[in-house]
């Protein structure tokens, strides 16, 4: 929601890795599949992980110590701005406001008939799930949730968050359900009254950490919790400036994060590939429902990681060079390459900022502080670590020449005679004379283009059938950026896998 007024008055009148989230060991997964599949997902509307853990907030730490925790990061405009209808729709259906189409609190033109939210899903998959939504916040159960949802309740003004928790409370000790997202809305309330910085901001979070309590003691309190296998996760929207608002492109607005706690889950742990998206996906994947291509999600089980080549460079990020918008403190860059891979920077220009001379390794957090507003930001199916290469920054400081830098896959396996497809997440944003160019090489011969980016391209999952000649045995990737002080293009998640068959 954006600085002002509080959304309710304006309203009543969005191998490392692996072993970080554990393995799901036999044992354990034997035991979770003869036990009933139940979630309970908690939207604290508003909430920045970094004040709750100042916060006097034992309930949420316990989850954290006996759970994982994920810090993440949200998109801003022109994709969508740090508000409510955004955040929650992305959390609740899975997919970013590209597809879902919420771009404000107002909901106009949205999409959620196409991208519907998890409990309708779960419903449809599996109709006798019970399913059950509460919020304080009343678009969360009257639009996002659909009327497919067995029970939504939007509470009433007057008993705000109290009512929403004791109606919670009640389904979770009581109810037989399933499925349940509850939504409290007061620290997000208190973000706009007094700001993140304010003591009474601390106060709302201990306040929603007992509601939380009071929903985990009722979980745990249950009759037959001996034979369910629950999975909590705690997200929220978005964040809230030091003076109180959001909306905006900042650092503070755009943070979210997930703290997930279940069978399974590597007590005290934390995860960097997590987004926003893969709370839904989460829960239909520990209610046994798979996910169907044609869906179309973006989010991605938490059971499930998928871990990079530029994921294993996380413990190699260094700090800031040359930058002067991203903290001194921050770890995000490296130019070394993971294991295999290599960065050509022959005809790479010469000065420069240190950080972008030539393909980068870096993250969210550090690569977006370099330059805020300038669509940094959307970078949003790109996990983790990723690849950047990006002439607008690396002209930031004295150079010459231009920027001409080659980043290079290892030589990986292929059948001569088939196909192989070629995947990989993108985002890339065009200025001329800049040019990103996607070649392929055979068993160490000439670059071949299979893709050319001459016009933006908003970030997307690409996928490339290659023809392997007759005899092949090995195929090479480059991704060349050529151009000066243009813009940027990232790539993140690049795989090359068998195709469909011989030619």
């Amino acid at each position: 929601m954006s600085a002002g007024p509080s959304r309710r008055s304006l309203l009543m009148g969005a191998a490392a890795l692996a072993a970080a989230v554990g393995p799901f060991a036999a044992a354990t997964t034997a035991r979770a599949a003869a036990r009933t599949p139940k979630v309970l997902v908690i939207g604290l509307d508003g909430a920045l992980l970094g004040r709750i853990k100042d916060a006097d907030a034992p309930h949420l730490d316990a989850l954290m110590a006996s759970g994982l925790t994920s810090l993440s990061a949200l998109y801003a405009a022109p994709l969508a701005p740090t508000l409510s209808g955004p955040g929650w729709s992305t959390v609740i259906t899975g997919v970013w406001p590209d597809k879902h189409l919420v771009k404000d609190n107002a909901f106009a033109g949205h999409a959620l008939a196409r991208y519907p939210d998890f409990l309708t899903r779960a419903e449809t998959a599996k109709p006798g799930l019970s399913t059950y939504a509460v919020a304080s916040w009343a678009p969360v159960t009257t639009t996002i949730f659909s009327p497919e949802v067995d029970t939504r309740v939007s509470t009433p003004s007057a008993e705000y968050d109290s009512g929403t928790t004791r109606r919670a409370v009640a389904e979770l000790r009581d109810g037989d359900r399933d499925a349940v997202f509850v939504h409290l809305d007061n620290i997000d309330h208190v973000g706009h009254s007094h700001g993140a910085a304010d003591g009474s901001y601390l106060t709302a979070i201990h306040d929603a950490d007992a509601q939380v309590g009071q929903m985990v003691s009722a979980v745990r309190n249950r009759s037959t919790y001996g034979s369910e296998d629950w999975l909590i996760m705690v997200t929220t929207d978005h964040g809230h400036t030091d003076a109180g608002g959001h909306g905006g492109a900042g650092a503070a607005e755009r943070q979210t994060f997930l703290i997930a706690a279940g069978a399974g889950i590597t007590p005290g742990s934390t995860r960097h590939d997590i987004r926003m998206p893969d709370v839904a996906v989460s829960a239909l994947a520990h209610l046994g429902i798979p996910v169907d291509p044609a869906w179309d999600l973006d989010g991605r089980a938490l059971q499930q990681p998928a871990p990079d080549a530029f994921d294993a460079l996380r413990p190699r990020l260094g700090t800031r060079v040359d930058e002067t918008g991203t903290g001194a403190a921050v770890l995000g860059f490296t130019h070394t390459p993971p294991d295999g891979w290599a960065v050509d920077n022959s005809a790479m220009g010469s000065g420069g900022v240190t950080e972008w001379r030539g393909w980068a390794f870096t993250t969210d957090e550090f690569w977006t502080a370099s330059e805020r507003g300038q669509g940094r930001e959307n970078n949003v199916r790109a996990r983790n670590v990723f690849a950047v290469a990006d002439g607008d920054e690396w002209a930031d400081r004295s150079h010459s020449g231009t920027f001409d830098s080659t980043l290079v896959t290892p030589a990986w396996p292929v059948t001569g005679g088939s196909t192989a497809v070629l995947r990989y997440t993108t985002y890339y944003r065009q200025e001329a004379p800049q040019k990103g160019e996607v070649l392929v090489s055979y068993d160490g011969g000439n670059p071949v283009p299979v893709k050319t980016y001459t016009a933006d391209t908003a970030s997307r999952n690409e996928a490339i059938t290659l023809q392997v000649p007759a005899g092949a045995r090995t195929a090479r990737v480059r991704y060349r950026y050529t151009g000066g002080n243009n813009w940027f293009w990232t790539v993140d998640a690049v795989s090359l896998e068998p195709g469909t068959g011989a030619r």
